[in-house]
């Protein structure tokens, strides 16, 4: 069962680098002993404002430590955003609104196995969800980042497979990941497929499953920004995924 969102009052507790270009904000307050949220829901930032109506932007959550009362988010720092911006101004001891866990997105269980793709943005919650699949349950993931060094490692030690994929060596853009999609060996059995990052890529993505016969019920798909358009006050895309 889902927990319902609610408003959460949270300060930054740590901040590191985990790549040139992923920045992990590390949360806490006494309250988040009472959290509760399934692998790939995400929580909404709230980012205030002098000059602006305040504005949210959501991450997915990448862990959590009940015991220790913190939770991670993951940033990539690209453009020039609300969330980028205050990932790298974020000190400890800083507060945020947050409001969540929240979203749809969460592992199928009944999935024979899984596959992950998309972009930097993705790279937080393909991770989570993988970490969170029972041990022995087939995942390939096809991940495009922009070099060698903005590749992260999965915990626990039954490996499923990543197929990294560099933006620097990819002049036609993200033709090189929906064709190695396109040209993958998949494990025998009804899989999910979980698609994610900008929209037009993950619109192309989807249609590629599609065309090697996927149902529509077999793939969710989320688009989390629109390139050179910002996203709506409320952190979605304006325009979506098809």
């Amino acid at each position: 069962m889902l927990a319902e969102p609610r408003t959460w009052h949270l300060d930054v507790a740590a901040v590191r680098d985990l790549t040139p270009r992923m920045r992990r904000v590390r949360l806490t307050s006494p309250d988040l002993d009472r959290f509760d949220y399934l692998a790939g829901q995400d929580m909404a930032l709230t980012f205030r404002r002098a000059d602006a109506p305040p504005v949210r932007r959501r991450y997915t959550i990448r862990h959590y430590d009940r015991d220790h009362r913190l939770l991670d988010l993951d940033f990539v720092l690209h453009g020039d955003g609300p969330g980028m911006k205050w990932a790298q101004a974020a000190r400890p001891g800083d507060s945020i609104e947050v409001v969540g866990p929240r979203g749809k997105i969460m592992l199928v269980p009944h999935a024979a196995w899984h596959l992950f793709a998309g972009d930097a943005t993705a790279v937080p919650g393909a991770l989570a969800m993988m970490e969170a699949l029972p041990r022995g349950v087939p995942a390939l993931a096809f991940l495009q980042v922009d070099d060698r060094e903005e590749r992260q490692s999965v915990e626990g030690a039954w490996g499923p497979q990543i197929s990294w994929h560099y933006e620097e060596q990819a002049p036609n853009g993200a033709a090189g990941l929906v064709a190695s999609v396109a040209g993958a060996a998949l494990p025998l059995g009804r899989g999910h497929a979980y698609l994610a990052g900008e929209v037009a890529l993950v619109t192309a993505l989807k249609a590629t499953l599609q065309s090697r016969g996927w149902a529509a019920e077999d793939i969710s798909a989320k688009a989390y920004w629109n390139r050179g358009r910002a996203n709506a006050g409320h952190g979605e895309p304006e325009l979506k995924a098809s």
